[in-house]
């Protein structure tokens, strides 16, 4: 038997890496290697996966248990070796995952349970004590379609979905009477079934859903007519909901509880609010700052002229100076869109208007006489030595 590599090692971390460093490089581990990235792959590569898999859920079964994590700091593998397969009972990965990898409903709705079906047995398990299971409600998304004055301001936006409420009938039961409320008898309330197999590990034990309950661990006597036993009906209601001044186009809010209810009074999911900024008729936004274009005619532009320009805020009165090129661009500090807070800083952006020359296409017979008299001056000739490359250069990117 090839000689075990030391857990840390495993892992990639030092000796000295905390608990919660631990815990971040095998979730990484898991990601890339667990079995259920790799089903459609040869046999080699998924016997690869299973071996790396293993070695690291081994490693962290023990590294993630102080007792046993002392004891092999003290006298390395002799100090947890001999007590039979790897205990995985301390690895709970919907924990880990925070519930990201939920939805295996084949194998009992979590991916403990689907690891349990895959390597059998003791992911996420404690002393194998039956627990009575808890049934978080779904979340639920949905887009708001926000004008840029209402981004700048903050808003209250009043959203109208269908999710599952608990039953008024039933009191979120399923059942009218609590004591029709009961403990499948079958399951012992775990929701699943056990198996005792033989691996390469020695003995384990594999579960599968309930074919009594179907995973829910609960037998509903006489189920309520309105809600069919599940606790929960359908139900259109409005959720008022603040949105902070400075979100941007993409970004998702979360309002904590406001999603499906569980089944049997079961937690709430959340409710995810997707932002979609609606296109503005003169700006365009490029993160806090705002981009404004103005036109001026030939004669503004060479002379010089005082023009009025928009803002979110109120109009601005800007000064155009004389022999003002086509593409300058002006800045006007602090007239942007405000910083989300905690996410782009408290400060406003900036509002830059970019000026553009309107050069007429037809002219009266005594414009161009007046034009051709001038056409050879001096002062209407450019000036090709010019190496003053102005803002609009510098930021046309954002054009």
């Amino acid at each position: 038997m090839a000689e075990k590599r030391d857990y840390y090692e495993v892992l990639g971390v030092s000796k000295g890496a905390s608990a919660d460093e631990i815990k971040s490089a095998y979730k990484q581990i898991t990601l890339k290697w667990h079995p259920y990235k790799h089903v459609n792959d040869s046999e080699e590569e998924k016997k690869k996966a299973e071996e790396i898999f293993k070695e690291a859920s081994e490693a962290y079964s023990v590294l993630s248990d102080p007792d046993k994590k002392a004891k092999y700091d003290r006298f390395g593998h002799a100090g947890v070796d001999g007590q039979g397969a790897p205990d995985f009972s301390n690895i709970n990965f919907e924990d880990i995952f925070g519930g990201s990898f939920g939805g295996f409903s084949g194998f009992g709705g979590g991916l403990n349970d689907f690891l349990n079906n895959m390597f059998g047995g003791g992911f996420g398990r404690r002393g194998g004590q039956p627990q009575e299971r808890v049934f978080r409600g779904r979340d639920i998304r949905t887009r708001v379609k926000l004008t840029l004055e209402e981004i700048a301001k903050g808003v209250e936006k009043e959203v109208s979905i269908e999710r599952s409420e608990p039953c008024p009938d039933c009191d979120g039961r399923g059942t009218k009477n609590a004591s029709d409320v009961q403990t499948c008898s079958h399951c012992h309330g775990t929701g699943q079934e056990q198996r005792v197999t033989q691996s390469i590990f020695g003995q384990t034990v594999a579960y599968t859903t309930c074919s009594h309950c179907g995973g829910t661990g609960k037998e509903i006597k006489n189920p309520c007519r309105s809600c069919g036993g599940t606790g929960v009906v359908r139900k259109r209601v409005s959720v008022k909901v603040n949105i902070p001044a400075g979100v941007e186009n993409g970004m998702q809010l979360t309002v904590t509880g406001a999603g499906h209810a569980g089944q049997w009074n079961g937690p709430k999911g959340d409710l995810l609010i997707l932002i979609e900024e609606l296109p503005h008729p003169y700006f365009m936004r490029q993160g806090k700052d705002l981009f404004y274009t103005h036109t001026l005619s030939v004669t503004d532009a060479m002379l010089g002229t005082e023009v009025t320009v928009p803002g979110l805020d109120g109009s601005f009165k800007v000064k155009v100076e004389p022999g003002t090129q086509s593409g300058t661009i002006v800045r006007l500090k602090g007239h942007g869109m405000p910083g989300l807070k905690n996410y782009t800083g408290s400060g406003n952006g900036d509002l830059y208007v970019k000026f553009l020359v309107w050069i007429p296409r037809k002219l009266s017979k005594n414009e161009k006489e007046l034009l051709e008299g001038i056409r050879n001056n001096e002062s209407f000739r450019p000036n090709l030595n010019r190496d003053d490359r102005d803002l609009f250069e510098k930021m046309k990117e954002n054009f």
